[in-house]
């Protein structure tokens, strides 16, 4: 039997998942970029509907910074700007698809 008294939820993978992929719009990206990739940044504020340029811009930052997406800018005018998952992005793939899953088995019809 496992013992509380001495587990550190912070030491699980569990946490460091939740670590990557936590906040209103980082797990919505990472679905975006899985079901629509390659995609720029105006399609992706038009996805999200009410996000600031700045909080996406800022989310973007972190999931790249963490390894789970890539920023691809093309050298034209006006810039092109492309997001799409990277390898480890795309290993999140199986998450991201059971989380839809139990939505769509446990979701409550409001009405």
């Amino acid at each position: 039997m496992k013992n509380i008294e001495t587990a550190n939820f912070e030491d699980t993978g569990y946490s460091y998942t939740l670590s990557l992929i936590s906040g209103k719009y980082k797990p919505i990206i990472l679905y975006c970029l899985m079901e629509y990739e390659p995609v720029r940044f105006n399609q992706m504020r038009r996805y999200l509907k009410n996000v600031a340029d700045k909080t996406l811009s800022m989310n973007l930052k972190e999931l790249e910074a963490d390894g789970l997406i890539q920023r691809h800018e093309y050298p034209q005018i006006p810039p092109k700007v492309e997001y799409s998952l990277t390898q480890r992005g795309h290993s999140l793939v199986n998450v991201l698809d059971k989380l839809c899953d139990w939505g769509n088995e446990n979701r409550i019809e409001k009405g």
